[in-house]
């Protein structure tokens, strides 16, 4: 049986660990915000309201539907079995606008230039790769930006007037964070580091 000694020190404990958890994961999204490359990618709707969590866009790109032609590394069972990473190669283009040039299942095979970019998603499983007029849709983790509350309908009816763009910051490895929604050149919201 514990004392109340060791339960007092074991709650603290387990407090730390919790915090300390909590602030890698934290600590690691800011440092992607603070550090990571920026790109700019061309947005479209899909759905304002969570009623949970309030107003929020769900966001489609052109990285959203990666065409298998577009893959340089199709496996040979062609298709997906399990929870596959891709890779997703990104280039500027002349309007600003990032758009995928080339993707790999696993890693790429060499590293991006300083003209490009690249993004890491998931492909779920299941995925049947033997069409090639077929595409797939990569999970990046991007998906969804939140916004005030009362702001997403009017964002979202704007939309589709005229285009918006979704300002990330990449990590090395690929890892993508948002960090601002904008309307051509001006920022409408922008992600806090913490």
């Amino acid at each position: 049986m514990m004392t109340g000694r060791r339960l007092v020190i074991l709650a603290l404990v387990l407090a730390l660990v919790q915090i300390g958890f909590l602030s890698w994961i934290i600590g690691g999204r800011a440092a992607i915000l603070r550090n990571g490359k920026e790109v700019l990618l061309k947005i479209e709707p899909v759905d304002p309201r969570d009623l949970l969590r309030g107003d929020y866009i769900v966001l489609g790109y052109d990285i959203s539907r990666i065409p298998l032609k577009m893959i340089a590394n199709i496996p040979p069972d062609k298709i997906s079995s399990d929870d596959t990473t891709i890779v997703v190669r990104l280039k500027k283009g002349v309007d600003g606008y990032w758009t995928p040039t080339t993707a790999w299942f696993g890693k790429a095979p060499t590293p991006a230039a300083a003209d490009e970019a690249d993004i890491s998603g998931r492909v779920a499983e299941g995925w049947d790769l033997r069409s090639e007029g077929a595409t797939i849709a990569p999970d990046y983790g991007i998906e969804r930006f939140y916004l005030p509350e009362g702001e997403g309908l009017a964002i979202q009816n704007d939309m589709r007037v005229r285009p918006f763009g979704i300002r990330l910051a990449l990590a090395a490895g690929g890892s993508a964070q948002i960090k601002a929604l904008v309307d051509g050149d001006k920022t409408l919201f922008e992600e806090p580091l913490y």
